[in-house]
């Protein structure tokens, strides 16, 4: 960090307030209108709402309130063997005792002290010790004495400011992706569950479809393609050249543009009857079923993914939505309800109705487009987030003055 700016052990600028959890044998307590924050909303860097929220008198029996721009962090859980979680809340909330709460004092700026906890995440993270259970926890100690830097109030709004300016406009491209996938999946519900498509008033129905809509399985509407895992013996099948899909990688992602692992071309070529064109249907298959995708580049995907190679291009568009609509199903013949699992046959042979071809075509002139921006704002996000990451410990160590 700068050498102009004094350092402190964290402790004795911002105080550490712990959460918890009210009684879930009190329903008075729950079903409320306050957010309370677990674990598994820390994925996100800022926080509006949770899935679960607390009465008033909950807030008062067993957890904190704490107010807008308050920085929590993950202090103990399985998250903390790979990442320290790190988030800043944009309304009222409560959270629970996995987290705390830091309390700066007048001198520390919380944007500032979000972003710094940031830049040292990775540090925090290997400070991490194991707790009970198998899980890992972080002492209070660790970040009690953790140097904390203390620069000009207004240098800190300075940087806090050009690093959510990065944050700002990643986060109104998720906005718009949002909008924008559900302008198309509210189509796809019109036209091919409701049947209120274009013309539908002439189209005599069958057994509750169109008549001139076609019987089928998954086999029919393309090529599906199970993938591989490449032999980790070999290093120098793993580099940066080809994006290897994994189930994580395309949660909350619509397009796949960015992947923890990639191949290298021999890599990829030691198995290329696995390799992907853009935009196939990706699906996973074991453990977490029913999770969709396509990929944005030429791709490979692991062992878990099953994906559909569409044997035409209008095809491409009805059948992801169509895919979406599976995870029930897929959750029913995948047996076992630790580790579900759709292999290649059972998949391939999943009963589908095909839409007219005419049908099929005018989707994909109205959602292609969508599908495009929705894979233009992606990229986007990907390049800001990189730009946002280079950019960070660059301020923090004073190399780009502000």
């Amino acid at each position: 960090m700068s050498s102009q700016w004094s350092t402190v052990p964290m402790g004795d600028e911002v105080k550490f307030r712990s959460g918890g959890t009210p009684s879930k044998s009190e329903a008075r307590y729950w079903s409320g209108e306050i957010p309370w924050v677990s674990s598994g909303e820390m994925t996100q860097r800022r926080i509006y709402d949770t899935e679960l929220h607390v009465t008033e008198e909950g807030a008062e029996n067993g957890t904190r309130v704490v107010p807008e721009n308050t920085v929590l962090v993950v202090v103990r859980g399985m998250s903390l063997a790979k990442e320290f979680r790190i988030a800043l809340t944009r309304k009222t909330v409560t959270f629970n005792q996995d987290l705390k709460a830091l309390e700066p004092s007048s001198k520390i700026d919380s944007g500032f002290l979000f972003y710094y906890l940031q830049s040292q995440s990775h540090a925090i993270r290997d400070s991490a010790t194991d707790a009970s259970h198998g899980t890992k926890k972080l002492e209070s100690r660790i970040l009690e004495t953790w140097p904390l830097p203390v620069p000009d109030l207004v240098e800190q709004y300075a940087i806090r400011n050009i690093l959510s300016a990065y944050d700002d406009l990643i986060e109104n491209n998720r906005r718009r992706i949002q909008l924008l996938e559900q302008a198309a999946r509210l189509l796809y519900k019109e036209w091919f569950v409701h049947l209120r498509f274009p013309g539908h008033e002439h189209v005599k129905i069958k057994d509750g479809v169109p008549e001139v809509w076609e019987s089928a399985c998954i086999a029919d509407i393309g090529e599906v393609i199970t993938g591989k895992t490449p032999s980790k013996k070999d290093e120098s099948y793993y580099r940066e050249d080809i994006p290897f899909i994994k189930t994580p990688d395309m949660h909350g992602n619509l397009v796949v543009i960015q992947t923890e692992e990639s191949l290298s071309e021999k890599g990829a070529n030691s198995q290329s009857n696995k390799t992907l064109p853009p935009r196939s249907i990706l699906v996973s298959c074991i453990g977490t079923v029913g999770a969709v995708s396509y990929n944005g580049s030429v791709a490979q995907t692991n062992q878990q993914i099953n994906a559909i190679v569409p044997k035409d291009e209008s095809l491409r568009y009805w059948a992801f939505f169509m895919a979406k609509d599976l995870k029930p199903l897929l959750e029913g013949i995948g047996g076992g309800a630790t580790m579900a699992n759709v292999n290649k046959s059972k998949f391939s042979n999943i009963k589908v109705v095909i839409p007219s071809t005419l049908m099929i075509k005018q989707f994909a002139l109205v959602v292609a487009p969508q599908i495009d921006q929705i894979e233009k704002l992606t990229l986007m996000n990907s390049r800001l987030t990189k730009a946002r990451d280079l950019l960070l410990p660059r301020l923090m160590n004073g190399e780009v003055a502000v």
